[in-house]
């Protein structure tokens, strides 16, 4: 059964100036991306195939992740539509496969993949750093539509 971890990337800085694709991690989201990494390996959410958006803050909250995986880094999910990133998904390989991207594609998507909505107050607003981790009953990644919310957590649940 196919298993999706859907990410937001970690809180980014704004004040730096740079162009919006090459904007990094502030302190807080470095924090976050770290905490997230270990509650992932702590809950055995560990993935075997990672696709991440090329932006530097979804790189930097993959590398914070601190996961034994080579992702794959693409363009294609830089500020997608949820429609764009289902297309990359029904393209993935993986048996558990951690998906990096932006909102508002990747709240957008995680609303429309799940059954129920996780019982959480941080899933409405799917803030930086959001993590749904999500099954699927059919057999491929080509075949998916719907699922059920196995578990979702936000940075604050780990860091404050």
């Amino acid at each position: 059964m196919p298993r999706l971890i859907l990410m937001r990337h970690a809180k980014s800085d704004w004040a730096t100036g740079q162009p919006d694709h090459e904007r990094p991690l502030n302190r807080r989201g470095r924090t976050a991306a770290t905490a997230l990494g270990q509650w992932l390996r702590a809950q055995g959410h560990i993935p075997d195939q990672a696709i991440v958006s090329s932006a530097q803050r979804t790189f930097e909250t993959f590398e914070g992740l601190d996961l034994d995986l080579e992702p794959q880094f693409t363009r294609t999910l830089y500020l997608a539509e949820p429609q764009t990133m289902m297309a990359v998904l029904h393209k993935a390989t993986g048996d558990c496969v951690l998906m990096i991207g932006h909102n508002p594609g990747i709240a957008d998507l995680a609303h429309s993949l799940v059954r129920r909505a996780p019982a959480h107050h941080g899933f409405a607003t799917y803030p930086t750093g959001a993590t749904l981790v999500i099954d699927f009953a059919e057999p491929g990644w080509g075949d998916v539509r719907q699922g059920v919310a196995v578990d979702f957590i936000v940075p604050r649940d780990l860091t404050d």
